[in-house]
């Protein structure tokens, strides 16, 4: 398998792990804001908010690599 043909797989399987981070961040989140820290939970909260911004163009950009040509 050449270098060109592991791309796609390799970026979906570090996407693949995004996605994972980003839920269990999110559990932790709720668990933060449960204990008081509206703060804190917000802050985070924010910065998730970029990882969802830009899942589209993550999950078009996926679709266009591994695409036949």
């Amino acid at each position: 398998m050449s270098n060109a043909d592991l791309l796609p797989p390799l970026i979906s399987k570090i996407y693949q792990n995004q996605l994972a981070l980003e839920a269990a961040i999110m559990e932790l989140t709720l668990w933060v804001e449960q204990r008081g820290s509206a703060e804190v939970a917000g802050n985070v909260r924010g910065a998730l908010d970029t990882i969802s911004k830009n899942e589209e163009f993550i999950n078009m950009s996926l679709a266009v690599l591994i695409a036949p040509e």
